[in-house]
């Protein structure tokens, strides 16, 4: 089987894995469409609002991926094609089953926070402990996500890194402190599209590389093989860093987050039945998986080996240029 089938066979396994370990995840949670939502039960115009399923989805998707299925993916396949098995595996029977029963644990818990299920059940040092970690974390994930885009934005526009990251962390702050139908509601769901646009280029491109020849002139597209690399088991990092466990850290969005954990609660926010848990909380972890999913095989595509990534990373070109110059190709 060559590179292009295992690309295929695995963004079908990913699919495939929503329709059926997510039917034995709901089987063991068992959703109740007849029960109130806090969404229905604590409405108050700010946080707790019904909105339609597509809009939280989307804002769901968002929350939990931003650059990091990205990201973590590019850098992840330095360790060799093995990241792609982690991805497939990992989104199915961690990503997905962890996301989807901390958003419900949240809705059936009037979509209290992190923090505050963990005191429910472990105890008030438990909750304060848990409070502390989600701060910090939430503090390094906010730079991340406030830094990458910035490094992407800047070169395109000719704005400067530092003017950029002041304008998102604007915009987290008014996202942060109006009703979340006002920003989050209206903003969020257009950011999301535009990053499965984005995904689903690259995704073409990647589909018709082995017919370039026979396509138009105008189309352009690189003539490379798919996955010319499928070493699955044995890795591969250029500075032979440990296969376990840094590249399951390295792809965590994508794979198994628990910072998922934390965003979570604000869609049990705006629910509007129990049964539209799996499409949001499970699809979006599965559409993170499958976004993860494509940026890793098209890195390993595009520079043809985990070495010739780590070469060009290692001369300066950080990730939002290698990711730059993957999506230009």
């Amino acid at each position: 089987m060559n590179g292009y089938c295992y690309f295929i066979l695995g963004i079908l396994a990913l699919a495939a894995g929503y329709f059926t370990y997510g039917r034995v995840l709901e089987r063991i949670f068992r959703p109740d469409a007849s029960r109130q939502t806090p969404a229905v039960a604590c409405t108050d115009g700010v946080d707790y609002v019904v909105m339609p399923r597509w809009r939280v989805f989307l804002i769901q998707l968002l929350n939990i991926a931003g650059l990091g299925p990205i990201f973590g993916a590019v850098m992840g396949v330095l360790y060799g094609p093995a990241a792609l098995l982690w991805i497939v595996f990992g989104c199915i029977l961690g990503g997905m089953a962890h996301d989807y029963f901390s958003g419900m644990i949240s809705l059936r818990h009037k979509g209290e926070n992190l923090p505050e299920i963990l005191g429910r059940y472990l105890g008030g040092q438990a909750q304060w402990i848990s409070r502390a970690v989600c701060i910090v974390f939430s503090v390094l994930v906010g730079v991340v996500f406030a830094v990458g885009p910035a490094a992407i934005l800047s070169p395109m526009t000719g704005w400067s890194v530092s003017a950029w990251v002041w304008i998102i962390f604007g915009y987290y702050f008014l996202a942060t402190i109006l009703p979340i139908q006002a920003i989050m509601g209206k903003v969020y769901p257009l950011f999301s599209v535009a990053l499965i646009i984005m995904v689903m280029g690259i995704l073409g491109v990647m589909l018709l590389m082995p017919f370039a020849d026979s396509l138009p002139a105008w189309m352009h597209l690189p003539r490379m093989e798919v996955l010319p690399d499928t070493d699955f088991f044995h890795n591969r990092h250029p500075a032979d860093f440990p296969l376990f466990p840094v590249m399951f850290i390295t792809i965590a969005c994508g794979a198994v987050s628990g910072f998922h954990a934390t965003q979570s609660p604000l869609m049990a926010r705006c629910l509007k039945t129990e049964r539209e848990g799996l499409p949001v909380f499970g699809g979006a972890m599965i559409t993170e998986g499958i976004i993860a999913f494509i940026w890793a095989a098209a890195a390993l595509t595009f520079y043809g080996s985990p070495e010739a990534l780590g070469a060009a990373t290692a001369n300066g070109k950080a990730p939002a240029l290698a990711i730059q110059t993957i999506s230009e190709s």
